[in-house]
């Protein structure tokens, strides 16, 4: 008797620990952080967040109900939450980075650039370069936290059409906008360094026109020991749409006649090359290969591997 009631007592206590011992939901994404080997160049995907995007509003669809239609056969919803994706190159000789995410120009969902830059194992002072695509806010209002440089050590590199656009006096009554405010510290310590269209920037990467987003809007290309990537910037915003259908423009673009023929020749050039394409807003880490289907083209994301 005495031994039953021991037994019964034990599987209640141990009934009673493993209820209190559930484990709690840790309600929280490891990490942004993908590497990978580029030749001789390692480079790192840093995920700022995700943004709820009304796609089906943004999207200039080419017959109705073609957005909502390519979303669906994808298992995706609207709002369509959307990455915002920022690079780090190693070259060897300088740490370069592509974009620095949004910070809190658009909201609590995005600004963890800084945290994932230093869950990748580098530290803001490190940072040598800083490549712009172009001049909205989830591509440039990294820059600062608070007002202050969030890159003590780096010059800011973009093309000069948007370049201007930073350093503009506010319309009359208007104070300056969050990409303005985002860069006031580096204009101020003169360490933005405008270039004009096709640059060599540092030894493997250089700079390339893909104007119509914005009058600047440009592509950074790295190649090390015949490996090749081409940071697109915003030359996709939504892969289920665009890829299939490379015509389909947004309303962000500044010129969408100019902005649609630089995309579909960024695609075109990229499939017969069969080189890396790293986008902003293609879902983290955003980094892959375009193969020619029909009259698009299907993503085909980077294959998680082991470095060297």
């Amino acid at each position: 008797m005495k031994r039953a009631t021991l037994a019964l007592s034990l599987a209640l206590a141990f009934a009673a620990g493993g209820a209190q011992a559930a484990a709690p939901f840790v309600k929280s994404q490891a990490p942004g952080v993908f590497r990978m080997m580029l030749g001789d160049f390692e480079v790192t995907a840093i995920n700022d967040g995700t943004l709820d995007l009304a796609v089906d509003k943004l999207l200039k669809e080419n017959r109705p109900g073609q957005v909502a239609e390519a979303l669906k056969h994808a298992h995706l919803g609207l709002p369509l939450e959307t990455s915002v994706n920022a690079y780090l190159i190693n070259t060897g000789a300088k740490l370069v980075m592509v974009d620095t995410g949004a910070a809190s120009v658009f909201g609590p969902t995005l600004g963890r650039v800084l945290a994932n830059l230093k869950a990748a194992g580098y530290s803001p002072e490190q940072v040598d370069e800083i490549y712009i695509t172009h001049r909205h806010g989830d591509h440039i209002g990294g820059l600062t936290v608070g007002g202050k440089p969030v890159f003590p050590n780096a010059v800011v590199r973009l093309d000069k059409r948007d370049a201007d656009y930073l350093s503009a006096p506010p319309a009359a009554g208007q104070a300056p906008d969050g990409v303005q405010l985002a860069a006031k510290p580096y204009l101020d310590s003169g360490r933005i360094k405008p270039f004009d269209g096709a640059t060599e920037l540092v030894p493997g990467v250089r700079a390339q026109p893909a104007y119509g987003h914005t009058p600047g809007h440009t592509v950074y290309v790295a190649e090390s020991k015949g490996q090749k990537m081409v940071f697109g910037g915003d030359s996709m915003h939504v892969a289920s749409v665009q890829f299939p259908d490379p015509t389909v423009t947004i309303s962000f673009d500044s010129d969408s006649s100019k902005a649609m023929p630089e995309r579909q020749k960024l695609y075109a050039e990229a499939a017969a090359g069969g080189y890396y394409l790293a986008f902003t807003h293609v879902s983290f880490p955003g980094i892959g290969r375009v193969k020619a289907e029909g009259k698009g083209y299907q993503w085909q994301p980077v294959n998680y591997t082991r470095l060297p």
